[in-house]
């Protein structure tokens, strides 16, 4: 672990014009709320070069990064990415937006609710494993697979904290 955690409600303390806050979640989940001068880029696009780039273009401070996402897991894994690539103090936003919300810190509202990257995962694995159990009774037994490989993948993101299929619905053109 080579990132360090800051509360919320302490960074919006010490923050000033150039604090370099990078939000790491879709572009759509940006939309419904973000935090006011943040930077985004998408942790499927996330690199050292475009965040380099970014942060020269915005003129924002790059010798301290406050990585933001919608509970905090992606940030830990933007500053697992990003630790020895890029010369800067990593600091995770613990809660993400979330606990930004719970403690009533004001964000930019587009009012227009956005369906979290979560959510998106729990319906389609939902739907892939009941069309499976469907069609492997009506159709073909074989379709059962599909429920057991939808298992496996949620046993597999689980037990790594990484998950494919959140990976794979970010890059749909919905959350663009």
């Amino acid at each position: 672990m080579s990132y360090a955690r800051i509360n919320p409600v302490d960074l919006i303390n010490l923050k000033q014009a150039d604090t370099c806050i990078l939000d790491v979640r879709t572009v759509a989940e940006v939309k419904s709320a973000a935090l006011s001068g943040s930077l985004n880029i998408p942790l499927h696009e996330l690199t050292a070069a475009r965040l380099q780039t970014e942060i020269t273009s915005s003129g924002k401070d790059g010798s301290k990064i406050y990585l933001l996402c919608q509970a905090g897991r992606r940030a830990e894994m933007a500053a697992d990415q990003l630790a020895g690539h890029i010369d800067a103090e990593l600091y995770v936003i613990e809660g993400g937006i979330n606990a930004i919300q719970q403690a009533q810190i004001p964000l930019q509202q587009s009012g227009k609710e956005v369906m979290s990257l979560e959510r998106q995962v729990r319906i389609a694995a939902g739907f892939l494993v009941f069309a499976g159990v469907i069609l492997g009774t009506f159709v073909n037994s074989a379709f059962y697979g599909l429920a057991g490989f939808v298992g496996a993948g949620l046993m597999f993101a689980g037990i790594t904290d990484t998950c494919m299929m959140g990976m794979l619905i970010a890059r749909m053109p919905w959350n663009k």
